[in-house]
């Protein structure tokens, strides 16, 4: 069972590369509305800084992945530099994207630390310091792939204790989490739900508030909606919405919405496209 396929999906994520070269001396790099960034160091040690704060200090090839719009600011030696290769990224459905809300805001690792990248990541580098024709889409599909790297490399190593990635790392409750995924529209009961992780109720209602975050139903309800809010951002109708997302109606499914959101699906949207 393939613990991201559902997410990417309803909700891709794009790379366009911005800069491949040296970068030397102190370099700002605003935060992009609506982007994340992603910066591979092929050489040369680098300081990181937020908003004045020393966030990492890299010294062995690595990546700086900042999956939501951040301000940073790198400083390299003024004459040799280090060599960068950059992308801009796009998370399809904004900031409504699970993978891009369930992800810390920065993460620095060094390249030797995803299994089995480097040959992807000898390759991307070649691309990105030649002049090969095709090299722009080469270099943003290769990002694409290396990102998708950074994703299982991030479910598995423990860094984060509560929330999606959480329960997508742990062995049994992503059973759950991806039949969720796979199938919005089912009328999941706490039962059927603890089934799929090979749990007893009580014992999967508390491990999974305990790892995500919250219950099952509560995160059950939250990727409907999600699901809901991209398909509207799409133009398409309420009443050809409910169903696909396990609810009877349009009033039903908006009933929902206002608990989840606040707001009605027509109030919400008229906020979005002012």
């Amino acid at each position: 069972m393939d613990r991201l396929a559902a997410l990417l999906d309803h909700f891709s994520i794009t790379a366009r590369v911005f800069n491949t070269g040296a970068l030397c001396g102190i370099n700002d790099l605003p935060a992009q509305d609506g982007h994340g960034q992603l910066h591979l160091v092929r050489q040369g040690q680098v300081e990181v800084r937020h908003n004045g704060v020393l966030a990492a200090q890299v010294t062995e090839p690595s990546l700086l992945f900042y999956p939501r719009p951040l301000s940073h600011r790198f400083i390299t030696d003024p004459e040799q530099g280090a060599d960068f290769a950059c992308a801009n990224l796009s998370f399809d459905g904004g900031q409504y994207n699970p993978l891009a809300v369930a992800l810390p805001a920065f993460v620095c690792l060094p390249l030797s630390d995803l299994p089995g990248a480097k040959p992807l990541l000898d390759l991307l580098f070649e691309e990105a310091f030649a002049q090969n024709c095709g090299r722009q889409a080469m270099l943003d599909r290769l990002f694409e792939v290396v990102l998708i790297q950074v994703l299982r490399h991030l479910m598995e190593d423990g860094r984060t204790q509560a929330g999606l990635l959480a329960g997508m790392a742990h062995p049994r409750l992503r059973l759950s989490l991806i039949a969720i995924h796979e199938r919005p529209a089912h009328n999941w009961s706490l039962e059927e739900l603890a089934n799929q992780a090979v749990m007893s109720r009580s014992v999967f209602a508390e491990t999974f508030r305990n790892q995500v975050g919250c219950t099952p139903g509560s995160y059950l309800q939250r990727w409907r909606i999600t699901l809901v809010q991209r398909a509207l951002e799409q133009g398409r109708s309420l009443k050809l919405i409910a169903g696909e997302v396990g609810y009877g109606s349009e009033v039903a499914l908006s009933r929902a919405f206002r608990s989840c959101v606040g707001q009605s699906p027509r109030e919400w949207l008229k906020r979005q496209t002012n």
